[in-house]
């Protein structure tokens, strides 16, 4: 009787957190004013294909990971302090689903009616929460980048359009500089081309004396 007194009385507050695929962690409470030098854990699938008995002894450890399981599985877990004259009796029985192995972020699987488990990841929430950060921050890299392109493309084309423009008017000039001088009155300055002469010499028998006519023959 004076043994069964001195056991330490069983843990409370089990919960089962970090949960994933092949792992999950498996955390507890010591009522305070009781020695405790170490721990025992009973953990079996609940479809008892498997069951196994972790204990450890001189741990101040509240805690514990269990690995090398089944994923997308069920399981059950009980939790004994030991002390200094032996263990207590077992925890309140936590039962515990792991994730499949394509589950990204971890959920709260648990079903026991007797403790609400905590099955949330939050070192996995916040690696999520990075990646969005630096996707938003890529995005708005990618959209400053085009904007940034886009203004360099217009200012060039309009760089080369007003080239074309000033070459056009380059090539228009010459010929206006060369086209026919135009009189102070406003009319074009044409040549003027010389009528041809004949002269006519004609003999009068009468007299006997030439006299020249000279008319003007325009063609």
């Amino acid at each position: 009787c004076l043994a069964h007194l001195d056991r330490p009385p069983s843990p409370v507050n089990v919960t089962v957190t970090q949960l994933k695929a092949n792992s999950a962690t498996v955390s507890w409470d010591v009522p305070e004013g009781d020695v405790v030098i170490g721990y025992a854990i009973l953990q079996q699938r609940q479809d008892g294909q498997m069951q196994r008995f972790i204990r450890e002894v001189n741990t101040t450890n509240r805690a514990c990971v269990l690995w090398d399981l089944a994923e997308d599985a069920d399981y059950i877990i009980q939790v004994q302090s030991i002390g200094l004259y032996g263990e207590s009796q077992a925890s309140k029985r936590v039962h515990f689903r792991t994730l499949k192995e394509t589950d990204r972020l971890p959920s709260n699987s648990s079903n026991q009616g007797d403790i609400t488990m905590e099955g949330l990841d939050k070192d996995r929430q916040l690696q999520t929460g990075e990646i969005i950060i630096i996707v938003a921050v890529l995005l708005m890299w990618a959209v400053c980048l085009w904007a940034a392109v886009i203004a360099l493309f217009c200012r060039q084309y309009d760089i080369i359009k007003d080239n074309d423009s000033n070459n056009n008017k380059e090539k228009t000039k010459p010929s206006s500089e060369h086209s026919t001088p135009e009189r102070p009155s406003g009319g074009l300055l044409r040549s003027k081309k010389k009528s041809p002469s004949v002269n006519i010499i004609e003999v009068a028998p009468v007299c006997g004396c030439a006299r020249s006519r000279l008319p003007a023959l325009h063609a």
